[in-house]
């Protein structure tokens, strides 16, 4: 055996296929299903439910069955809430779009959940994730772009504390969505068919909105949307209803097309404009996170990712004396939104990256 691995399976053909390729390449494999919420998708509202008849658990002790490896659910729902579910309210209530996958990840997936492999006597964590952790021949690891361009998760990934990078092991990194389905039904697993999700695991119906009204109404306070000088041009329900770059919703009509350019809370008031003031040519960040070095000292070119699947933008990174940086495009960017992650790469490799405070 070539060492025990603890795969993240969600019941999903990416866990279940990694699973399956960690077994058969030789590794005392386990498989373990986190219990997050009670309010997502596969989650039944009956918080006293057995574990093992919800939708996700249920597909992954399948397919454990089908491999032959033990099966585990790691109950993880009270830190989950607090740490996730409670950011992910408490940043559309200050007028930020949130990314809960860049807090779950680091926190829960590659904290709570690794600190429960390794416990357990696991030697690795593996995740079904489209991305690539290699060692470089200096010795230390880092995160690279997996091989699946239109796939890639490596953006949601670079706040993982880099000293950990070499207990976790993400073999889809070398395969395309393609070959993932094709790999699933060639071996027969049981979940080779099952239909992927894209939203966020937590969000009854995949409605934010609804679950603002209902867990946070206090935030949803009825304004006025304005432009750029104040203009009263219509009303909006609550500011954390919108987010930067939106034009569909808005209920106003113009003689051009209008979309959000600015979410001021402290006026509560949903700012328009027209298409050109959505772009901008800089950004601050902060709360960084560096994986290819301790810390920035001087400016460096990057390309660098502002939300999760848009294309990279180059720029210049600079370090500001507070720990945050500046970042300058070559070419304005579109619909830069305080509250997600701008992501550096170095060619295919993250060197780090940090939460967008606004533009300059």
């Amino acid at each position: 055996m070539k060492g025990k691995v603890a795969v993240a399976m969600s019941g999903g053909v990416d866990s279940s296929l990694t699973a399956y390729l960690l077994k058969k390449d030789g590794y005392d494999v386990i498989g373990v299903t986190m219990r997050l919420s009670d309010e997502g998708r596969d989650f039944s509202l009956d918080a006293n439910e057995d574990a093992c008849k919800l939708g996700s658990v249920s597909d992954a002790k399948k397919v454990a069955e089908q491999l032959g490896i033990p099966h585990y659910v790691a109950d993880f729902r009270d830190i989950f809430k607090e740490k996730v579910v409670k950011y992910f309210l408490d940043e559309y209530a200050a007028g930020r779009t949130p990314n809960p996958c860049v807090v779950c990840n680091p926190q829960i997936k590659f904290g709570e959940l690794l600190d429960w492999a390794r416990d357990f006597g696991a030697d690795y964590l593996a995740t079904g994730h489209y991305a690539r952790i290699l060692q470089k021949p200096q010795g230390e690891y880092g995160i690279f772009m997996g091989m699946d361009k239109h796939k890639d998760q490596s953006y949601v990934l670079y706040r993982i504390n880099r000293e950990l990078l070499k207990y976790i092991m993400m073999p889809l990194g070398n395969y395309t969505k393609v070959m993932t389905r094709q790999l699933a039904k060639e071996y027969g697993l049981v979940v080779a068919e099952k239909t992927e999700s894209q939203e966020i695991c937590f969000v009854p119906d995949d409605d934010y909105k609804a679950m603002l009204k209902h867990c946070k109404p206090e935030c949803l306070i009825p304004g006025d949307i304005v432009d750029l000088k104040g203009n009263v041009l219509g009303r909006h329900q609550g500011v954390p209803l919108y987010t930067i770059g939106q034009r569909k919703g808005l209920g106003i009509a113009y003689s051009e097309p209008l979309y959000v350019v600015k979410l001021d809370v402290g006026k509560n008031q949903v700012v328009v404009s027209g298409n050109k003031d959505v772009f901008a040519d800089s950004l601050i960040a902060e709360d960084m996170n560096w994986l290819a070095f301790d810390r920035l000292t001087e400016p460096i070119h990057v390309n660098a990712r502002i939300r999760y699947g848009s294309r990279e933008g180059q720029g210049i990174v600079t370090p500001l004396n507070d720990g945050r940086v500046r970042v300058d495009f070559d070419r304005p960017q579109r619909a830069v939104t305080p509250g997600q992650s701008v992501v550096f790469y170095d060619g295919e490799q993250v060197i780090g990256g940090g939460i967008i405070k606004g533009v300059v």
